[in-house]
């Protein structure tokens, strides 16, 4: 059944970036269309697994673009759905899960805003034949998914896209989906405008600083990855302490894939996101937790992937 037409819905569209968004929907839009199609064939009703779709940080199900902006860094805020000119109202994630063929089984939204879970209620209007198999969670999204994915998954099989504001997303987060065995997990990763920039170049980072990177990495081991020692010394140098080099983004990057793989039995070489002047902004990550079907996941995504890296 088809769609219906999109209502011309009241608050905000949620906001976004640059064509960098388009470019991570696209690969997110793909990879849906890939799994519900590999999902199709499967055993007899009562032995089939039940596949749903799981948005974090789901936003409104809607993004605006604003015609000739590249905003690598900062959110907009955009007027009502019903002044967007010169703007364009664009499909955000929660629509492309929507649309997607063949469908889900099951969709979650999560979302903290009380407004934007009401703009996300009326997509059961303009899916009328997919309403009764949407759930929107308002709440922490963190602790929304750690209690979701604390259920029994071995029934059950998903596709989660967490798409956090900033280095939101916490470490125990990620344990908690590779310990489902079930789900497939699509995240963005805060590269050159989160990482980067709480790794100060001298290595003298605050304690809050810290904490935010302790949380977000899972570990307090990181400093030593990503600050390798200097032991050239100048001339000059009347201090023969050993200073901290920074490490080149590559290694960082490294460093965060490889603790992906400490939790999860595949993962996929990431896609780099980057604005229009080439810089690098997120890394665009894809991780299998089914052992069964990793490989053939991981094939797919990286498939997928291998444009933008």
């Amino acid at each position: 059944m088809a769609a219906r037409r999109r209502p011309k819905a009241s608050g905000k569209a949620h906001s976004f970036g640059g064509d960098w968004t388009q470019t991570k929907l696209g690969v997110l839009e793909r990879y849906l269309a890939a799994y519900t199609m590999a999902l199709k064939d499967q055993p007899s009703p009562d032995r089939r697994f039940v596949k749903g779709y799981i948005d974090a940080f789901a936003g409104t199900g809607y993004r605006a673009r604003r015609v000739g902006v590249d905003d690598d860094t900062q959110q907009v805020s955009l007027p009502d759905h019903g002044h967007v000119e010169p703007q364009a109202l664009l499909d955000g994630s929660a629509r492309i899960a929507l649309r997607t063929a063949p469908e889900f089984d099951r969709y979650i939204f999560i979302e903290k805003s009380a407004d934007r879970c009401k703009t996300l209620e009326s997509l059961k209007d303009e899916f009328p034949h997919l309403a009764s198999r949407v759930r929107i969670h308002q709440g922490d999204a963190n602790q929304q998914l750690q209690v979701l994915c604390a259920r029994d998954w071995r029934q059950h099989r998903a596709v989660l896209f967490l798409d956090p504001y900033g280095m939101n997303v916490e470490w125990r987060t990620i344990q908690a989906v590779a310990a489902t065995r079930a789900i497939d997990l699509w995240l963005l990763v805060p590269f050159g405008i989160g990482i980067n920039r709480l790794l100060t170049r001298t290595g003298d980072i605050p304690p809050e600083w810290r904490a935010r990177l302790d949380t977000f990495l899972g570990t307090t081991d990181w400093f030593d990855a990503m600050y390798q020692v200097d032991n050239v010394q100048t001339t000059f140098d009347f201090d023969d302490t050993p200073r901290r080099v920074k490490a080149r983004m590559d290694v960082v990057s490294q460093y965060f894939m490889d603790r992906l793989r400490t939790e999860f039995p595949a993962v996929a070489t990431p896609g780099v996101l980057r604005n229009s002047t080439n810089c690098p902004l997120y890394l665009l990550c894809f991780a299998a937790s089914n052992e069964r079907g990793a490989k053939i996941a991981v094939r797919i995504a990286d498939h997928i992937l291998k444009e933008i890296r």
